[in-house]
């Protein structure tokens, strides 16, 4: 058994890079609704608990909540933004609406040594009142705390709340603030710890650090998580659900599905057949890519065609979310007709991973956007179970399961494009007129961006429902407007707009409205996720 941290979930919206950051220090992480009764978390017996963000004000009757008894578990407590104020409000505390919120990459001053802030930094706040008053437990002024009250270390780091501390809990000490609020408190006694910012971020300075103080300092943790552990379990596990039976997978070609043929085919030789549905969503001649690629392993691989289908489907249909759906139930429908035709065939196998299963709504998470493979899957299906070996991982190490498995390095590396396929990047409804324009402009980029010695992480091309005024050979033009959209990102879960040079901007707009006449305006999308997602449905 791995080391365990515990992370609790209140709906914050970076729960799983937190569960993310800790398992990429080699410990094993697992996220929990906050509301996990306390028998199983003694029975899970982790090492530390992390309490996450949440939209709710905890004061509220109906916020979200954790059994008090927690903190007498004797186990390390991390809260971070809801976590802090949870722990506050429990333990005696008083947390109220802020005199302004804060948002974004703040400034914080270390007021009082602390080991999550491990450099060392002297206590430079007896001398001052207001300072006193708030490791005292006494409410905070009104008044911001002024700049010089500390002459600690400077950090930027990422909040996100409006609501804040005001008195903080009997026997706790503040260690950090901004000029409006506390920012970090802790009770060394019981090992109980407070930050108001979000340390999972990479932009909150020495963010990983802090976390890597409570994993290790703290906690204890020794750092016994590995992929390979993970890998071995899931075969073990699957060749025990499945036994001698047949598996049909849910092939796309994209990182996920294609790290799972792989490992389906180490799990059950000769057992997986793989069913590649090409419903006339891939980008540009990619249907036939990918039927060449996995025709060549060692696994059976049928392809269906099905665009008309899907079109059909799809007609009229505007709204986003019942596109995913729509999509979602027709995939499943072709799969169960195609298992019909092959015999043994009871267990259904998709690449969900973690990230899906949570912009889908899990846990306490709202729903950003159903994937076709989660949020989109109908009540009732024709297989006997769903098997999903990935949808406790995250993109980063499903893509390092492939490279132990010795996936091809275009397959490892290759950019996320989803599910539902360009069905969510033509905006409104999806008619063949815009698929044909989509797919050309599309592949334009994607030629274009060969020429650069940096490539983004993920990079599209989108035709939106709106029509532009342009003037072409003299004459007006009232055409098509393809949205251009590029980022970076290390998890896939937030991610910065990247700032491609104007000169290949222009390149590809000048060859985007001069090659598809339908097209009279090309823009770039230069918004970051959040408050963005990287796509625009």
């Amino acid at each position: 058994m791995n080391e365990l941290i515990l992370v609790l979930d209140f709906g914050g919206q970076y729960k799983e890079l937190i569960c993310n950051s800790i398992r990429n220090l080699a410990v094993y992480a697992e996220i929990r609704p906050g509301s996990t009764p306390i028998e199983e978390i003694k029975r899970l017996a982790p090492l530390g608990i992390i309490l996450t963000g949440g939209p709710d004000s905890v004061y509220l009757p109906d916020a979200k909540k954790a059994d008090p008894e927690i903190f007498s578990l004797g186990i390390p407590i991390l809260g971070i933004c809801y976590g802090m104020h949870l722990i506050c409000h429990l333990l005696g505390g008083k947390v109220g609406p802020g005199e302004i919120g804060e948002y974004g990459r703040t400034k914080v001053k270390v007021l009082a040594p602390s080991i999550l802030f491990s450099s060392g930094t002297s206590n430079v706040i007896s001398s001052n009142p207001i300072a006193r008053n708030l490791i005292a437990g006494n409410s905070i002024s009104s008044n911001p705390i002024a700049s010089n009250l500390i002459a600690g270390k400077n950090l930027k780091v990422l909040m996100s709340h409006r609501d804040s501390v005001h008195r903080l809990p009997p026997g706790f000490t503040l260690t950090a603030a901004t000029r409006n609020c506390p920012a970090a408190f802790e009770n060394t006694g019981k090992k109980l710890y407070g930050l108001q910012f979000h340390p999972e971020t990479k932009h909150t300075d020495s963010g990983k650090e802090m976390l890597k103080q409570f994993l290790f300092s703290v906690c204890g943790a020794k750092g016994d998580y590995r992929l390979d552990d993970y890998l071995a379990a899931q075969i073990k596990k699957i060749r025990a659900k499945v036994g001698d039976k047949k598996i049909l997978l849910a092939l796309s070609g994209g990182v996920d599905s294609s790290v799972l043929a792989f490992l389906l085919a180490k799990a059950l030789p000769g057992q997986l057949v793989s069913i590649f549905v090409d419903h006339g969503l891939m980008r540009l001649n990619e249907g036939d890519e990918i039927e060449r690629l996995f025709s060549a392993q060692k696994f059976a691989l049928i392809r269906v065609n099905a665009k008309e289908r899907f079109l059909k489907k799809l007609a009229g249909v505007t709204d986003p979310e019942q596109k995913r759906k729509i999509i979602g139930n027709e995939f499943i429908r072709v799969f169960e007709e195609e298992a019909k035709k092959i015999s043994g065939i009871e267990f259904l196998a998709q690449g969900t991973i973690y990230p899906d299963i949570v912009e889908s709504g899990g846990t306490y998470g709202a729903v950003i956007k159903s994937h076709h493979n989660v949020g989109g899957l109908p009540e009732k299906l024709k297989f006997h179970e769903v098997i999903e070996p990935l949808s406790g991982l995250f993109k980063d190490e499903v893509r390092e399961i492939g490279r132990k498995l010795k996936l091809p390095a275009t397959l490892v590396n290759r950019q996320p494009f989803p599910g539902p396929g360009l069905a969510i990047r033509v905006i409104g409804e999806v008619t063949e007129e815009k698929l044909t324009i989509l797919l050309k402009a599309d592949a334009i980029l994607r030629e274009e961006v060969k020429s650069l010695r940096r490539r983004p992480s993920q990079y599209f091309a989108l035709i939106t429902d709106s029509k532009s005024v342009g003037i072409k050979g003299d004459e007006r033009t009232f055409d098509k407007v393809i949205a251009l959209r590029a980022v970076t990102t290390d998890d896939f879960m937030t991610c910065e707009y990247t700032a491609l040079p104007h000169k290949f901007l222009r390149r590809v707009s000048m060859r985007i409205t001069s090659e598809i006449p339908e097209v009279s305006r090309v823009v770039y999308d230069i918004t970051s996720k959040p408050p963005a997602t990287v796509e625009w449905e």
